[in-house]
Order: structure tokens, then C-alpha cells, then sequence
């Protein structure tokens, strides 16, 4: 059974960056789109990017696009989120989640634990 585990998160000021992985173990992540969600309490989930299974295809929500960007290295089993000119809107619990398909209007599958963005000066 596919598990996604992210890394990457943390405390970091306006302006700054910083780059989410989410590594797969126990099935490939070649089979499955994978999308990247956040989790502010108190406010619906965000999906802000999504990559279909060959990575030709990439979605951004407005609020991260020309910010963010999606990529995946499927030999080595993870999808990363690059995230520059972070904002304080941008902090969230971030989630990786791999779709039931190739392509990012796929059903969503299995979920990651989630890391913490937090964007503060």
C-alpha cells in the first residue's frame, strides 16, 4: 500500500523559500498523480498544485501561481513543491496526496502526514 511522507516544512520569513518533498514507500509513485494540499484551521483545503503522472501536466491554484512550483523525480520515488516568495497566507499544514489516476481529476487515494509551513517575520 502506497505511504507518502513530506518533509520540508518549517518557520520562515516573508520573501524567504522553501522546497516540500513528499517521498513514497511501499508502492511506486509512477502510477499515481500527486497532489499538493493545504490545511489552514477553521478554513476549507486548498489543493495549490497537482502533477499528472508523466509530470506534462501541472495545475496551480491562482493564490500560488508564479510562486510555486510542482515537479516530480519518479526514479526516486518523490514529488517535490517549491515554494518562493512565501507569504504569511501561505502558512498552512501542507499535504501531499496521491490520486487514483494518472491524471489530477482522479479521485484522491492515500494522504501524507503533513508538515508545517509558517511564514512569519
Amino acid at each position: 500500500q502506497l505511504q507518502l511522507v513530506e518533509s520540508g516544512g518549517g518557520l520562515v520569513q516573508p520573501g524567504e523559500s522553501l522546497r516540500l518533498s513528499c517521498a513514497a514507500s511501499g508502492d511506486t509513485l509512477k502510477y499515481y498523480a500527486i497532489g499538493w494540499i493545504r490545511q489552514v484551521p477553521g478554513k476549507e483545503r486548498e489543493e495549490v498544485s497537482c502533477i499528472s503522472v508523466s509530470g506534462g501536466r501541472t495545475n496551480y491554484a491562482d493564490s500560488v501561481k508564479g510562486r510555486f512550483t510542482i515537479s516530480r523525480d519518479n526514479a526516486n520515488n518523490t514529488v517535490y513543491l517549491q515554494m518562493n516568495s512565501l507569504n504569511p497566507e501561505d502558512t498552512a499544514v501542507y499535504y501531499c496526496v496521491a490520486r487514483l489516476g494518472s491524471h489530477c481529476t482522479a479521485p484522491f487515494g492515500s494522504w501524507g502526514q503533513g508538515t508545517q509551513v509558517t511564514v512569519s517575520s
